[in-house]
């Protein structure tokens, strides 16, 4: 083979779905293109520990390749309620796993773990400007409800606080009719 030529191969990796564990926060970082958000993803653990929000993994080669957050309650009820109502956020794949079914299966994983805890309803944010993921959503059987101004702000990884407004629309999804 020289140098101009070019050959392909193809190879399946194996997927995993699971609750993160401790030694998944710093990888969740991927390669410190998310530690702005450790705080975060530590908050979200200490949360989970507690029984209060839930990190879904997609794990290959015991890497996080994708994630969603599940949190029960919020101060906001029109978004989770601790009660009927969970949100999911943060849903996130490795660009190069994209489009491989993950964001679906964690989505559905993470139905499956507010179904079982008694919640009837589902709801996510989506940027408006986001428009593969709200098609993703609605191919799921997500309708919008609610238009939010996407303002929120946290202290990233050197207690810097950081400012996000980023305009979006709530989705909402009756997990029990699934």
């Amino acid at each position: 083979m020289t140098l101009l030529e070019q050959t392909s191969m193809t190879v399946e990796i194996p997927v995993t779905l699971r609750m993160a564990v401790r030694a998944d926060l710093a990888k969740l970082e991927w390669y410190g293109q998310y530690a702005h958000y450790r705080q975060l993803f530590r908050r979200a653990f200490r949360d989970q520990q507690a029984g209060r929000r839930f990190i879904l993994v997609a794990t290959t080669n015991d890497f996080p390749v994708g994630m969603v957050i599940i949190q029960l309650q919020s101060n906001e009820r029109k978004v989770a309620d601790g009660v009927t109502r969970a949100y999911l956020y943060s849903l996130r794949v490795m660009e190069m796993f994209r489009g491989k079914g993950i964001g679906t299966r964690l989505i559905q994983e993470a139905e499956n773990v507010i179904t079982d805890r008694g919640f009837q309803w589902a709801t996510i944010a989506v940027a408006k400007d986001n428009h593969s993921a709200l098609r993703l959503y609605e191919r799921l059987g997500y309708h919008i409800f609610k238009d939010d101004p996407g303002q929120w702000s946290f202290l990233d990884h050197q207690g810097k606080v950081c400012r996000v407004n980023e305009p979006c629309w709530l989705l909402e999804k009756n997990v029990l009719l699934r």
